[in-house]
């Protein structure tokens, strides 16, 4: 097959979807750096929130980055940040944990200045790659809805805009596909014979595709089974099923096969997302693996 090269609203896609890709890797790379310096110089901030970009803490830390700096703000100086900023289930209590920890951290206390300086940048960063973020999905939503028949994947529970993004954007025009088997090969999800001389093995999956189309799949297959009431069920009934249960990585698999066949279907022919009758015709794909 030649290879395809999209264009006009698909290359719009496809390259607001690398930019989205690449924003996404700079948050994480940020986050890790976050992480590490609590690591080294307050260990203990994870014992006030789970989150390590949590809003209210995060106000706090712009302007008092270190444990020291946080004891001398204090409890009314840190539950003043919040009031001024009108921060919602944050108050006294949480504040006063804060620096109850600040006070008994045996975090680093080298080198200060440059640590302020450090967690500072590392927070403006943050700040500004959401801010990109947040700026590329609305521009994403917009462009997308120039593609006919989004708004029907919408309607899938489970289903949001990165993934449609990804697919779309690994896909392209969806109709120059004259079936979903073929979407499957180009996802590497086509199911392969492992005949090899004497030796007669299990059908497996190749593997061989997009692997960042394999990936959006993969992601919307977990999200369905966790959100959709449909999906779950026949990852259920894939995993108890009396002849030839899959194991759970096998089924999530049969799951984006499926996704593949319900975003043909809806994105060719422009049908409304039947739950009901998804279910009522569950396809048994062979998709045992070794």
């Amino acid at each position: 097959m030649r290879r395809y090269i999209p264009t006009g609203i698909y290359a719009e896609i496809r390259n607001l979807s690398n930019l989205r890709f690449q924003t996404q890797e700079e948050i994480t790379r940020i986050k890790n750096r976050i992480a590490r310096w609590f690591s080294i110089y307050f260990p203990e901030y994870k014992d006030v929130y789970g989150k390590l970009d949590a809003l209210s803490g995060m106000m706090v830390l712009k302007q008092a980055p270190l444990p020291d700096d946080i004891v001398k703000l204090g409890v009314d100086g840190i539950n003043k940040i919040w009031r001024e900023a009108k921060l919602r289930a944050v108050g006294i209590k949480r504040a006063k944990t804060l620096v109850n920890k600040a006070e008994h951290s045996v975090g680093s206390h080298e080198a200060p200045e440059a640590a302020r300086v450090e967690i500072k940048m590392l927070l403006n960063d943050y700040e500004m790659y959401n801010l990109r973020m947040e700026s590329l999905m609305q521009t994403i939503e917009e462009k997308l809805q120039e593609i006919p028949y989004i708004d029907k994947l919408m309607e899938i529970k489970g289903i949001g805009m990165i993934t449609i993004c990804g697919f779309i954007a690994e896909v392209g025009d969806i109709r120059r596909f004259d079936n979903p088997k073929q979407l499957q090969k180009l996802a590497g999800y086509a199911i392969v014979s492992n005949d090899s001389g004497k030796h007669n093995r299990e059908s497996h999956i190749s593997y061989r595709g997009r692997k960042r189309l394999r990936y959006v799949l993969y992601e919307a297959a977990i999200s369905l089974i966790g959100k959709n009431a449909e999906f779950k069920e026949i990852h259920n009934y894939y995993r108890t099923r009396e002849r030839n249960p899959l194991k759970k990585m096998q089924s999530v698999i049969a799951i984006a096969c499926k996704v593949i066949r319900v975003f043909y279907m809806i994105l060719t022919q422009g049908v409304a997302y039947d739950g009901v009758k998804m279910l009522a015709d569950i396809k048994r794909p062979k998709l045992a693996m070794s």
